[in-house]
């Protein structure tokens, strides 16, 4: 049984288009969610370890100014594309369209103002919330009135999170959520005691910008051979990794299927990943430096989380070889993302 519970978080300044700002409480015997209308951040997930103990598993603030200030995308949907498009510039029928760049040379999330940083029009459902906005054409460069649904749903142990969308022209789109997780709980100072496993034969190497060469890479015999799980701490060390941002690919199928698995053996918490997704973007969190502050004055240093984004591939745009990122007119983007919370 999940309860669902609505309340005021704060107003949005008028620079930022004013308007009020609700939190929705998903509640079941295992999991609590805090989700907001600005952004559709999680911006709470509490689950129990082994000993029935509540922990707020997942970064983020504990004020809307924190959200409106400058941040690493922390629990939300990021769009209209999500990770990154080199040189911000794709083309379409033969046009071509330039977005901000926001990430050196790149254009990363959906730009300046994404959909990290919009207010959605909520609706509450038995189990969840459903957010809708409507991306007006050549918003943040992209062509089409795209209209766009976000469906969170609390089922048990079970979160699911569902993106739709329609455009009135051809345009890219991949959405994905940005969560940042802790498993021994947010403010904890690394994530190097979780095991983690990614069901990948294959990986997207990058160039220094962070954009895909266009190699799809075998794991085998590398540090990105995730199939058995490893202690991550201990296998950044053995492969002298600073850490992981990197796309691993799934393989072609568009049902429900299982992407990812960490374990935090300390306390037994565990989370899987499921997807309809054709990509799963793992992110160790090494750009966190420890100058923000988050949720009871924590402080969040590098390594301090990762991130499990389920998503196209990046620069899927630019790149024929890689899954179709493009949506036309009278079709529908439709991916469900599953995140559930148990202990072993």
């Amino acid at each position: 049984m999940t309860t669902v519970r609505r309340e005021a978080f704060g107003r949005l300044p008028p620079e930022e288009g004013g308007g009020e700002v609700e939190k929705f409480i998903l509640q079941s015997d295992s999991v609590r969610v805090e989700i907001l209308s600005f952004g559709c951040i999680i911006t709470t997930l509490e689950t129990k370890d082994r000993d029935g103990q509540f922990a707020d598993i997942v970064l983020g603030f504990d004020t809307l100014e924190g959200y409106t200030g400058k941040h690493p995308f922390f629990g939300a949907v990021v769009g209209r594309v999500a990770n990154r498009i080199a040189n911000g510039k794709f083309s379409l029928d033969g046009k071509e369209y330039q977005l901000f760049l926001n990430n050196g040379p790149n254009s990363l999330h959906g730009g300046a103002k994404g959909f990290d940083k919009v207010l959605w029009k909520p609706q509450v459902l038995p189990n969840g919330v459903r957010f809708f906005r409507l991306s007006p054409d050549g918003e943040e460069g992209y062509p089409g009135d795209l209209k766009v649904w976000v469906t969170y749903a609390l089922t048990g142990v079970v979160l699911a999170i569902n993106y739709q969308a329609q455009s009135s022209k051809t345009t890219p789109i991949s959405l994905t959520n940005h969560s940042y997780f802790n498993l021994a709980g947010q403010g904890s100072r690394d994530i190097y005691d979780h095991e983690i496993s990614i069901e990948a034969d294959s990986y997207l190497p990058v160039d220094d910008t962070k954009i895909p060469t266009g190699e799809v890479a075998a794991v085998q015999g590398t540090g990105f051979d995730l199939r058995q799980p490893v202690e991550l701490g201990k296998h950044l060390q053995k492969f002298q990794l600073d850490g992981f941002d990197h796309n691993f690919c799934m393989r072609q199928r568009q049902d429900r299927h299982l992407v990812a698995r960490v374990f935090h053996p300390p306390t037994g918490r565990t989370m899987e990943v499921r997807t309809t997704q054709p990509g799963i973007q793992f992110y160790t969190g090494n750009n966190l430096d420890g100058s923000l502050k988050g949720k009871g004055a924590a402080t969040y240093p590098k390594h301090s989380a990762f991130c499990l984004e389920t998503q196209n591939w990046p620069d899927a745009v630019n790149k024929p070889h890689f899954p179709s990122v493009l949506l036309r007119p009278g079709s529908e983007y439709n991916h469900t993302t599953w995140l559930k919370f148990d202990t072993a």
